[in-house]
């Protein structure tokens, strides 16, 4: 009988997630030839082939994604097993997708009241989301949508309503809604509203989409590449100062963006509320029910208790999430 070796198993999962050996390899502490030599060592144990070697990457073959959510489920276990038998079960890892998002502004308040906590952040990206890192076992909890995303959610993830985030307009001092206090979902339908980061399959990406299907919208995705003709977008949408420069100077060009967001600041930038109805991204808490690290509990009841409901009732969610926000 085959017996995976759980350390190559690791380097596939995190080989996938990276997308090349080299990141998977600064991910997990190793060089980049022993990431390739546990991968080459379970590609022999099962006898098939795991990976399309590419120049400037790699993807799962068939076999490789078949494996996939087998050896996720793997890691997990080990972890969960590894955890339950410590006497310290080290720090609580939270997974969040950025430091300028409204579910870090939320962790901190959260965190400056329970000093004593102790809580390792971990910081995602639009290729290994925060749900990526709760399912890959690198995160103990996890802020993110409960729906969306290439795949649907495991049973034993629980979730609660944690946060909802207003979206508002971001547009250039000379677009046409840069004077307007409010606009409507319906006037905004003549203009175009530019969401690059939305290009990426995930769970935003599958808000915008139902954003649009619902309001009309035309939101577009597509790169452009004067904005990001300096900019290396291949591990990822560019980032927020060069999509803010490219906005200010169009009279036509509009994004989108949370209120909760920590948007740098911008002279030509103008902000416009959004209403009839305000659309808002619906932020969970993610965790997996069979973790019993002991700073889950306080956390949970934490977001529970504060989640701001009161916002959330007059506000546009997708439909797959309103049992969960809008009860």
């Amino acid at each position: 009988m085959t017996e995976l070796d759980l350390a190559a198993v690791r380097a596939f999962v995190a080989a996938v997630d990276e997308q090349q050996f080299s990141l998977a390899a600064d991910l997990l502490g190793l060089s980049q030839q022993a990431v390739s030599k546990r991968i080459a060592r379970l590609e022999n144990q099962l006898g098939t082939t795991l990976f399309d070697r590419r120049r400037g990457g790699v993807t799962p073959t068939p076999a490789g994604a078949r494996l996939l959510p087998h050896a996720r489920a793997l890691l997990a276990l080990a972890d969960t097993a590894l955890a339950a038998v410590r006497d310290n079960p080290g720090p609580l890892r939270i997974a969040v997708l950025g430091e300028r998002q409204a579910e870090m502004q939320s962790l901190r308040f959260y965190l400056d009241r329970h000093r004593g906590a102790d809580t390792e952040i971990i910081l995602s990206t639009a290729f290994h989301t925060s749900r990526d890192a709760l399912l890959g076992g690198r995160a103990d909890a996890a802020f993110a949508r409960a729906h969306g995303g290439p795949r649907p959610l495991p049973e034993h993830i629980g979730a609660v309503a944690a946060y909802v985030d207003p979206l508002h307009l971001l547009v250039g001092k000379d677009h046409p809604l840069a004077g307007a206090a409010a606009v409507t979902l319906t006037e905004l339908r003549r203009y175009t509203v530019w969401v690059p980061g939305a290009a990426v399959p995930s769970e935003w990406s599958d808000y915008y989409r139902d954003l649009s299907a619902h309001t009309g919208l035309a939101i577009d995705t597509r790169p452009r590449p004067a904005a990001f003709a300096h900019t290396d977008t291949s591990r990822g949408p560019a980032p927020i100062e060069t999509l803010l420069d490219h906005i200010a100077a169009s009279d036509t060009l509009a994004t989108l963006s949370g209120d909760g967001v920590r948007a740098p600041w911008h002279p030509h930038i103008r902000r416009v509320p959004l209403v009839d109805p305000t659309p808002a991204y619906p932020h969970a808490l993610l965790w997996d029910t069979t973790n019993t690290h002991p700073g889950l509990a306080p956390l949970i009841a934490h977001f529970r208790d504060t989640y701001n409901s009161d916002i959330a009732a007059d506000c546009w969610i997708p439909p797959a999430d309103r049992p969960l926000f809008l009860h």
